[in-house]
């Protein structure tokens, strides 16, 4: 295990009693460097949404818990936040969710002239993902995958 895997583990293994005893989702963890810093970060989520204050309480017993415990050797910035629109499918469960939804799929390599695909999550396992676009579907290995979200129209 990397020292990035390793840190994300360890705190989503602090988080979830938290998200427990506040009766929130703990969508993702992530601990990455973007323009010389180190970011801590945790996307939380609950039904109808979660709200400023709930991330400050969050982000509050969070930072008291990773003091305690002290075990990133990196000074880093605590980042705790709502996923937003667009949010990443990463788990079992954000597939579940999201089957019959419409969902962004970017590929590392153009696959007909193209990289991003919008269509309704029709199936996926562990090798791929199977998508309905107008007239067609359309199945992606999985490792061919760089990005898959919840697609979001304005």
């Amino acid at each position: 295990m990397t020292k990035r895997e390793t840190y994300e583990k360890k705190t989503e293994e602090i988080l979830n009693p938290m998200m427990e005893e506040h009766g929130f989702e703990l969508v993702d963890v992530e601990y990455v460097k973007e323009g010389g810093s180190w970011y801590l970060r945790a996307y939380i989520d609950k039904p109808g949404g979660i709200a400023i204050n709930d991330c400050e309480v969050i982000s509050r017993a969070l930072s008291d818990k990773l003091d305690e415990e002290d075990f990133i050797e990196d000074s880093y910035i605590l980042e705790v936040s709502s996923p937003g629109l667009g949010r990443p499918l990463k788990k079992e469960k954000d597939f579940q969710r999201n089957l019959g939804e419409e969902v962004e799929v970017r590929t590392f390599r153009a696959i007909d002239g193209q990289k991003e695909f919008t269509g309704v999550l029709k199936a996926y396992d562990k090798e791929s993902v199977t998508i309905e676009l107008e007239e067609t579907e359309m199945k992606f290995a999985r490792t061919d995958i760089a990005l898959i979200r919840q697609a979001f129209d304005f």
